[in-house]
């Protein structure tokens, strides 16, 4: 599994392969699914999702990482 950190700063297209919640936070595991990184796995944490663990599985999305910071958004 690749740490956030160690990704360089950029966009990635991502698939959800998994997402457990624990009260308000999501702990989300995505695949990055094209460019130099393809076949990474990275996790990450979210609060504010209004939505069912479940529901995540599989949805596309986009990880943008700016100064080692990630910010994952569900493509719609």
């Amino acid at each position: 599994m690749t740490d956030v950190l160690r990704l360089p700063d950029g966009r990635y297209d991502v698939l959800v392969v998994d997402a457990t919640r624990d009260r308000d936070e999501f702990v989300i595991e995505l695949t990055i699914i094209a460019g130099d990184h393809k076949g990474d796995v990275v996790s990450v944490r979210a609060t504010g999702l209004d939505v069912d663990e479940l529901d995540l599985l599989g949805m596309p999305g986009t990880l943008d990482v700016e100064n080692g910071v990630p910010r994952f958004a569900i493509d719609e």
